[in-house]
């Protein structure tokens, strides 16, 4: 009360000084007039928000001045902003920070309307003049030749400040376009009704006359009926009107269609972006000619804002148009989305994964076809931008639609699996694997069990072996009944073995079995012999060389976990019977340590085996199949325990091979110096025979040299690190097998050694010299 008793007198002389400065017209490019305005408008805001009942009394002694700077600011803004034509001092502040730009003026001015608008008692004050109000405001909309420029070389501008609404004058005018709706109710929706027929009309005459701007008007209306299309689609108009929603729209857009994209590019963005909001209130068949022509745009050579436009249409149109698309017109507009998607980035990014998702949900049964296109773009796109909420979500949308398109459910889930894998591989926490468990594990189980597609079936293997890497025997209890949990791994496992399945299907069953062997190891005891079984079985029918190596090496890794006790699997491996072998043990052809271990047992039945020794006989010349089916190569038969030890002692070769190249590399360079002892001690070191005495650095020489070998051709797959045997040294532990072995017995090794090359004895003497 005591505020306002002391403004009360002060009231009347401020609106004297205000009005004194809002009444001169505006003047071009002299920031000083538009500053001083700004900060009258600034303070009038303040007396009506905050002391209107003081201002109400006294608002028309500025009415008229203000309505005076806001008609003539325009005729400014148009020659400074919209053409370009005079300076309109963007991006320039005086000394308080305050920008003094003509924008930030006509801005400030919208604000105060729209204070003004938003007013019970002061938005009377307008009476019959806020269709002139919304007709000058449409003015103000139309795009300024900054935005021209900006918008027609960046598209991701464009989408950005039409869907964030960024601080402009086109914005201000719409938001007073709404606050004209909420305010003044049907009368407001006449208003803008009239205000935009006049403006379109006044357009038309325009173009007419052969203006080259003409587009702008029209554009700017659009846009502005547009920015209220929901609050006017509400509005009901009661009885008959001069002026009808949908009759000025279709008038309009008929009017503009044969327009030339190319030269008018944003007023046809305008329109295809209008179609969609106000497809209600439009004829059908304008609605289809523009969906057509939207669908043709996307594919065509036309400016970005055009596509812009017509995705915005057809992402609103394509979910509630009711008539069938033609399926060739659907397919090129996925191959046209899919070209686009690869060269969108940011905004536009969001845009086409919208509009592609309301495509695919259109396109029903045409989406079977095209989904081995799409679907691996929007994997590759989701696990690209992974932490990117917004772009993610998107394609996870497009996703989803493809699920549910008929036909795409399978083929959609085994592309998602070899994305879903490397997360697992990539030392995820727990937390994570279990949510894909979660999500994955029964779908993922079914693909095994029940489908025929080889693709699916090794996609689905990865995940799985994936899921057990990484939940460990916490995975056993995630669902709450850990029996069937092992029962559905043992199925796969099953199924995967089966020997009347195809090989392919059962490409990565090796890997799979191994992480059940290393981290279920407790579960699967009691399943060795079953599973020993159907390995041999699965051996005997695979067509597929890389498949019967992982299966292999799945035995090797039995004879590691039956270690100390390696004759017990050897005694099963005996009882379990072999189409064309007496028994199992046929099939053990196992990595370099399972070798070790099995030769370590000594076992009596190893002497009843006989395997391929050495070759005795190579054609001459090129062997052609022909040939070789004549003359095939030869071999001596020597017992197992020999062939192991030959094999091991090819190992120790290959190492020492390997260190002999290295030294020679490193002194070749050396010697290329001319360094006469260098020389000297590399041909001294060449001349040394292999049973010389070499030092404890040769050894480890030795087992540097295999390291780095073993690491040039090292599988990046990340489950096979969390394998121990990955953690021995080969060199080292061969030496200490073969001096363990020879102390051990030495009457069998002496013997054994006698089936040996020369070149493998010296290999073998080497070590066992250290």
């Amino acid at each position: 009360t005591e505020t306002s008793a002391l403004m009360l007198p002060l009231v009347k002389s401020w609106m004297v000084e205000f009005s004194s400065i809002l009444k001169n017209p505006v003047q071009s490019e002299d920031p000083d007039d538009w500053s001083i305005r700004m900060e009258a408008l600034k303070c009038l805001s303040q007396f009506v928000q905050n002391f209107p009942n003081l201002a109400e009394s006294q608002f028309m002694e500025v009415l008229v001045p203000l309505w005076q700077t806001f008609v003539s600011s325009l005729a400014v803004y148009e020659r400074s902003s919209i053409e370009g034509l005079e300076d309109a001092y963007e991006g320039r502040y005086d000394s308080d920070g305050s920008e003094t730009s003509l924008e930030s003026f006509i801005i400030q001015l919208f604000e105060f309307l729209l204070t003004i608008v938003g007013s019970k008692k002061f938005v009377k004050a307008f009476g019959n003049s806020v269709q002139d109000l919304v007709y000058y405001s449409v003015a103000f909309m139309q795009m300024t030749e900054q935005q021209v420029h900006a918008w027609s070389t960046d598209a991701n501008q464009y989408v950005a400040d039409e869907d964030e609404n960024t601080y402009s004058c086109r914005v201000s005018g719409s938001l007073l376009l709404e606050e004209i709706v909420i305010s003044c109710g049907i009368d407001g929706v006449y208003a803008i009704l009239n205000a935009a027929k006049k403006r379109l009309d006044e357009s038309q005459q325009e173009r007419g006359k052969g203006s080259a701007v003409w587009w702008r008007m029209r554009e700017a209306t659009l846009y502005a009926l547009s920015s209220v299309s929901e609050q006017l689609l509400e509005v009901e108009v009661p009885g008959p009107s001069e002026v009808t929603l949908g009759n000025l729209l279709e008038q309009t857009l008929t009017e503009d269609m044969a327009a030339g994209v190319h030269e008018f590019p944003f007023l046809y963005a305008r329109m295809f972006s209008s179609v969609a909001k106000f497809s209600s209130v439009i004829n059908p068949g304008v609605i289809d000619h523009f969906l057509y022509a939207a669908i043709q745009a996307i594919g065509m050579d036309v400016p970005a804002p055009v596509k812009v436009g017509a995705c915005r249409a057809l992402s609103q149109l394509l979910p509630d148009t009711n008539r069938g698309i033609p399926q060739p017109h659907i397919l090129a507009l996925f191959s046209s989305l899919t070209e686009l998607l690869k060269q969108a980035s940011d905004e536009t990014m969001h845009l086409v994964l919208e509009t592609l998702q309301a495509a695919v949900r259109a396109g029903h049964e045409a989406a079977l076809s095209i989904e081995p296109v799409i679907s691996p773009i929007i994997l590759n796109m989701w696990a690209l931008h992974v932490s990117d909420p917004f772009i993610s979500i998107d394609a996870l949308d497009v996703l989803e639609a493809i699920k549910d398109a008929p036909g795409c459910v399978h083929p959609l889930v085994s592309r998602v699996l070899p994305y879903v894998g490397p997360i697992l591989n990539k030392n995820a926490p727990i937390d994570v694997v279990k949510a894909v468990y979660e999500v994955c594990f029964d779908p993922v189980v079914r693909i095994v069990l029940q489908s025929d597609d080889h693709g699916e079936m090794q996609n689905a293997t990865q995940c799985l072996a994936a899921l057990v890497s990484g939940g460990n025997q916490q995975l056993l209890t995630w669902n709450g009944d850990s029996g069937f949990t092992m029962r559905c791994l043992l199925d796969v496992a099953s199924r995967l073995l089966d020997p009347d399945l195809d090989s392919s299907g059962s490409l990565f069953v090796g890997n799979y079995i191994l992480q059940l062997i290393l981290h279920l190891s407790s579960q699967m005891a009691p399943h060795i012999r079953d599973l020993v079984a159907a390995l041999v079985r699965r051996m005997q029918s695979c067509q597929i060389a890389g498949l019967r190596s992982s299966l292999l090496l799945i035995f090797a890794r039995l004879v590691h976990m039956s270690s100390p006790h390696v004759e017990q699997f050897i005694n099963l491996l005996i009882t379990i019977p072999a189409d064309g072998y007496p028994n199992s043990l046929h099939y053990i052809k196992v990595t370099t340590t399972a070798l070790a271990l099995l030769l370590s047992t000594r076992h009596v039945e190893f002497g009843t085996i006989n395997v391929q020794g050495h070759l005795i006989k190579s054609s001459a010349g090129i062997t052609t199949r022909s040939k070789a089916k004549v003359s095939p190569d030869q071999w001596t038969l020597m017992p197992l325990p020999a062939k192991i030890l030959a094999i091991l002692a090819d190992v120790l070769l290959e190492i020492q091979e390997q260190v002999l190249d290295d030294n020679q590399d490193s002194d070749w360079e050396e010697v290329e110096a001319g360094d006469p002892e260098i020389e000297q001690e590399l041909l001294y070191s060449s001349g040394t025979t292999s049973y010389s005495r070499p030092s404890n650095g040769y050894l480890d020489a030795l087992a540097k040299a295999f390291n780095e070998d073993e690491d040039d051709g090292y599988d990046d797959d990340l489950l096979s690190a969390a394998d121990p045997l990955n953690e021995i040294n080969l060199a080292n532990y061969l030496t200490n097998f073969l001096r363990e072995f020879s102390q051990g017995d030495p009457p069998l090794f002496d013997h054994l050694c006698q089936s040996l090359t020369q070149a493998q004895k010296k290999a073998v003497q080497m070590v066992l010299s250290l």
